[in-house]
């Protein structure tokens, strides 16, 4: 077993060790200690919520009188883990000329299954200031 390595579950916690047979002096390693997976508890939660990749991510954004508005690009999560903001992209063709804007999530309304932005259009999305990522 020269040379390799193995991974081993030890209580919900993956431990990853090298065998090395031919070494002349061997000390001890501290391997990092993570959490592979959650609880079953935990799983309950999860299962109720819903999937930000399948619901809102690249989805089109319409206003209230049914008008495509823009697509959904980007969601920004603050430090404390909460979703706070949606990117949507306006206007542009290929990723040409657009305009990202940021608008709070609280904004977006369900619609059976379409996301829409009350009061909203792409003339006063593109008024917005434009969001740009710090660097």
């Amino acid at each position: 077993m020269e040379g390799k390595g193995f991974l081993t579950v030890v209580g919900g916690v993956l431990v990853c060790a090298a065998i090395l047979s031919n070494a002349t002096s061997v000390q001890g390693q501290v391997a990092g200690a993570t959490t592979i997976s959650i609880s079953t508890e935990q799983m309950k939660v999860v299962a109720l919520g819903w999937s930000a990749k399948k619901k809102i991510m690249g989805k089109p954004v319409y206003n209230d009188a049914n008008e495509k508005i823009g697509v959904v690009d980007d969601l920004i999560i603050t430090p404390d883990q909460y979703v706070s903001y949606a990117i949507i992209g306006v206007g542009g063709f290929l990723g040409l000329r657009k305009h990202d804007v940021a608008v709070p999530v609280s904004t977006l309304k369900d619609d059976k299954g379409k996301l829409v932005l009350p009061g909203a259009s792409k003339d006063a999305l593109k008024a917005m200031p434009k969001f740009e990522y710090a660097l």
